[in-house]
């Protein structure tokens, strides 16, 4: 279950996990994109631990989509941004991880006008979301359903401009929702 301590705890995790991994994200999105990925989202998650963190579920979620709106560029920022709004407006009514997740899953899909299978960050959200509801997620299974996105063509977002050259590459989204949902994982919002 999502409460206020261990979504604050995941963010704190997410943004150590972005810090960490800025570069890498970057270098995966050089080839398939404009390579500023982690920049955009080390520049993001900087916003959300400079922002108020304070209150409810829905007051927390709100902080950091509005910090992840404003300071992200590309389109990671009005994605995540997305997400967590959508996950605010879910957690008025509940705090049930599959709930809130499914809920910003399809926020992404609708803003980003995609779904799974066209290699963004939905190949990660939407497998990774069936994935708990049948049982435990580990930060292995994440990493693999990140690692399949190397094998799609690319046919949304920036990526699909280079067509077949998208294919063997691993999208920067994906791996950073790999990240997100590892620190979910790391902060015990899963656990029952």
């Amino acid at each position: 279950m999502f409460t206020p301590e261990n979504l604050k705890k995941a963010l704190q995790l997410f943004n150590e996990k972005i810090q960490a991994k800025k570069d890498y994200l970057s270098e995966l999105d050089t080839p398939i994109g404009d390579g500023d990925h982690g920049n955009n989202m080390g520049r993001g998650m900087d916003a959300v631990m400079a922002a108020n963190l304070d209150g409810d579920l829905p007051a927390i979620f709100k902080a950091a989509a509005m910090a992840l709106i404003s300071k992200v560029g590309g389109a990671s920022g009005p994605l995540y941004g997305t997400a967590m709004m959508e996950m605010m407006k879910a957690s008025k009514t509940s705090a049930d991880p599959n709930v809130l997740l499914a809920a910003a899953a399809a926020g992404i899909a609708k803003r980003g006008d995609s779904t799974e299978g066209q290699k963004t960050m939905l190949d990660l959200w939407f497998p990774a979301i069936e994935q708990l509801k049948e049982g435990p997620l580990t930060k292995e299974e994440l990493q693999v359903l990140a690692e399949k996105t190397k094998d799609l063509k690319a046919t949304k977002g920036r990526a699909s401009y280079v067509g077949d050259r998208s294919i063997g590459h691993i999208d920067p989204g994906a791996m950073s929702s790999a990240y997100l949902f590892e620190s979910f994982l790391e902060a015990g919002v899963f656990d029952d």
